[in-house]
C-alpha cells in the first residue's frame, strides 16, 4: 500500500492505493462514476479527466500519478457542463449518453486551450473520443453553438 495526498474536484484528500491501481479505477472508488471504461485500450476518451487541467486518458494513467497533483472530473464541472450539455440535447449530440462525460471534459479543455476553434481543430481535438450513435455532425454544430454563446473567450 501506498499513501497519497491531491486534490479531487477541488477538495484536499488523502488515500491509501494499490501501487498497481489504475487512476480509472481509484475515480470510481472515490464515487466518480462519470469516468467510465468503454474500450480497455485507451481508444474510446471515455475516462477522460484533467489532470493538473490538461485531459488525460485515466485507464492509462497509475493512480499513484496523482500524488500532490489536482484532478477533476465531471463531478467537478457539473455548471459548465450543465450548459454544454443543453447544446448538446438540442443538436442530438447525446444520444445514448455513454460517451457524453469524456467528450464535455474534452471539450470544457479545448475551449480554454483554443481560440475560435475550426472544424479541423475541433476534429483533431476530440478525435480520441469514441461515440458508436452518431455521426459527429450534431456534436460539431452542438460545439459551434456553445462556443458561439460563449464568445470563444472566457468559458
Amino acid at each position: 500500500m501506498m499513501n497519497i495526498a491531491y486534490l479531487l474536484n477541488g477538495k484536499k484528500e488523502k488515500s491509501d492505493i494499490e501501487p498497481g491501481m489504475m487512476l480509472l479505477d481509484f475515480l470510481r472508488s472515490k464515487g466518480c462514476h462519470s469516468v467510465k471504461c468503454g474500450c480497455e485500450t485507451t481508444n474510446c476518451g471515455l475516462c477522460t479527466v484533467w489532470l493538473n487541467e490538461k485531459p488525460v486518458l485515466s485507464c492509462a494513467i497509475l493512480a499513484a500519478r496523482i500524488d500532490g497533483q489536482r484532478v477533476t472530473t465531471l463531478e467537478g464541472m457539473q455548471e459548465e457542463a450543465r450548459e454544454l450539455a443543453l447544446y448538446m440535447g438540442r443538436e442530438g449530440a447525446e444520444q445514448c449518453g455513454f460517451c457524453n462525460p469524456g467528450f464535455v471534459m474534452n471539450v470544457l479543455a479545448m475551449v480554454r486551450e483554443v481560440t475560435d476553434p475550426t472544424d479541423n481543430e475541433i476534429n483533431e481535438y476530440l478525435s480520441g473520443n469514441l461515440c458508436r450513435c452518431t455521426g459527429y455532425a450534431s456534436h460539431l454544430r452542438a460545439l459551434h453553438a456553445f462556443i458561439k454563446a460563449k464568445g470563444a473567450v472566457d468559458v
